[in-house]
């Protein structure tokens, strides 16, 4: 234990100083030298994810000795015996998950202080010294040892205020991320309402007289944590810092990669080195197009329910269909089977779809992917606001048939995911995200790997300032609609400016890629009349007038 350590980030805390640290995933004990050679305040050693033993735990302790680098080892959960054991190898002090009640604040207390406070019994390890310096470190254990609740659940902010009361606290740190899943919204980091609760639970913490710390996710983000009084910050996660900075350099390589939660390669998440030009065989034989929501075919399908049809036959489509249908208030659209797949994103209002009488609520870009033969309605749940949707079909001539509802409905729970070998629905809140390109963020919705059958693939995607995927082709016909923002769509030199509600149909073969400039996101949904997004990645210079593969005998 390192008291001019503890002493030294105690007293920035008195005085309203921020302290800044590394939150240590990785085995290297490199790593943590690191941090301390650039004299951050603290690191946090890892030990409830991932894959670090104790040795490489002890490891990480012995690069902070003799520096002013705080050490703090966070545990799988709240046990006496893990907490002796980091307090006896050196560790500066506990981070302990997942504290919910005063109780349990009042226990981890315990675990870390020496009788006749607590129940630490007393090693002869390296935190005394290996036995030779007992009664020094015993002397001033208790008051120096740091333990730090994690705060993320649901449960801990609604007992903040008991928890706090605790004495032998003084930091606590918050989980945005379990604590949004504990919100009903797993796998976003932090939703709005958590985001509230969050801040709520600060000023409880920063009302009697203790400190708040979070890891911040971007420069931004620290800067605004700052603001809000958190004053332990998180520079980030040691992988996580060194992903962002081999984004940077692969953006400059334009090596446009992702990593899959099965870490197996798909894909759209190894890209090779750029082809020169496209194959020969991807020649294509049709000129890409550009149709707003309002040049559309418009297309009655129900009393109050059009269809305004952006992609299909008109414009040369093959295998595919796609457009933006609109629901009057309160407006229904009757049973009926399509002969191909469909799948439906929930763009504005409130809908609810329902399958072979399974009847599910969609919230804004939610979405349902039904397989050929399940027959299915959709109605507005609002008898005030117009709803639209966002729909395509395996088809460029769909049909349908209008069939008779069935006999029982069934609710579906908020969180449905639909039924294995039936429909499948993505509730976009909690959906897994990737980044195929720069400054953007995707979300898939259907492919054959969800929903095995299915003919084509797509999902969602939202693109920040200078967001872009690399210039590339498809072996089938795509549909790109434009959902919020303006984007710039460059196919072969030729540039298109689609803004909200617009579709992009670019055929197979056709050289393109899609670039936002300007300040604020651009938000697409995306279909592929195929069965998995593949794309083979050609170089920039097709993508311009002078470099396009195909110009010279479309020319002739």
């Amino acid at each position: 234990m390192k008291s001019s350590a503890i002493k030294r980030l105690r007293h920035k805390l008195h005085s309203q100083l921020p302290v800044f640290g590394l939150w240590v995933t990785l085995d290297s004990p490199s790593i943590t030298e690191m941090a301390t050679a650039l004299d951050l305040d603290w690191v946090v050693i890892d030990a409830e994810h991932g894959h670090l033993d104790w040795r490489e735990i002890t490891d990480h302790v012995r690069a902070t000795v003799r520096s002013d680098t705080v050490c703090l080892v966070r545990l799988t959960e709240l046990n006496a015996g893990l907490v002796k054991r980091a307090l006896d190898i050196g560790a500066d002090g506990v981070v302990i998950p997942w504290m919910e009640t005063a109780d349990q604040v009042r226990q981890l207390v315990s675990y870390a202080s020496y009788p006749p406070e607590g129940m630490r019994g007393i090693g002869a390890e390296r935190a005394t010294g290996w036995g030779r310096c007992f009664a020094e470190h015993a002397a001033s254990a208790n008051e120096d040892v740091l333990v730090v609740p994690l705060i993320e659940s649901v449960k801990a902010a609604e007992n903040i205020e008991e928890m706090v009361e605790v004495a032998g606290t003084e930091l606590y740190f918050f989980g945005p991320a379990d604590f949004t899943a504990t919100a009903g919204a797993r796998g976003q980091w932090e939703t709005p309402e958590v985001a509230r609760q969050i801040l709520h639970c600060k000023d409880v913490i920063r009302a009697a007289g203790k400190y708040c710390g979070v890891v911040a996710t971007g420069g931004e983000d620290l800067l605004q944590r700052r603001q809000q009084g958190f004053q332990m910050l998180g520079l980030g996660l040691d992988a996580g810092l060194l992903l962002r900075s081999l984004d940077v350099m692969m953006d400059a390589a334009r090596l446009y990669r992702r990593i899959t939660p099965s870490l197996e390669p798909s894909a759209l998440a190894t890209i090779d080195h750029p082809l020169p030009r496209p194959p020969e065989q991807f020649r294509p034989d049709r000129p890409e197009s550009v149709c707003t929501a309002a040049e559309a075919p418009e297309i009655p399908l129900d009393d109050g329910v059009v269809l305004r049809c952006q992609v299909g036959t008109h414009n040369g489509a093959k295998g595919l269909t796609t457009g933006m249908v609109t629901f009057a208030p309160a407006a229904k659209l009757a049973y009926h089977v399509h002969p191909c797949g469909e799948t439906i994103t929930l763009l504005r209002g409130r809908m609810a779809v329902e399958v072979e009488g399974r009847r599910y609520e969609l919230q804004r870009l939610d979405n349902i992917t039904i397989p050929r033969g399940l027959a299915h309605m959709a109605e507005n749940l609002d008898p005030e606001q117009t709803a639209e949707l966002h729909v395509a079909l395996a088809s460029d001539e769909p049909a349908r048939d209008l069939v008779d509802p069935p006999p029982e409905r069934q609710e579906m729970p908020a969180d449905s995911r639909g039924v294995p070998g039936a429909e499948h629905v993505v509730r976009h809140a909690s959906a897994p995200r990737y980044c195929p390109g720069p400054h953007t963020e995707f979300v898939d919705y259907l492919n054959t790997e969800l929903i095995p059958g299915i003919e084509m693939s797509g999902g969602w995607g939202v693109f920040g300032k200078g967001g872009r995927l690399p210039a590339h082709i498809h072996d089938f016909d795509e549909s790109i609609s434009i959902t919020d923002g303006t984007a710039l769509c460059v196919v072969e030199g030729r540039r298109y400016t689609p803004g909200d509600r617009a579709t992009a149909h670019v055929p197979r073969g056709r050289v393109h890629y899609f670039i936002n400039e300007s300040d604020r996101p651009m938000e697409m949904v995306w279909v592929y009349a195929g069965p998995m997004p593949e794309r083979l990645v050609v170089d920039e210079t097709c993508a311009t007038p002078e470099g396009n593969p195909w110009a010279e005998t479309e020319a002739r």
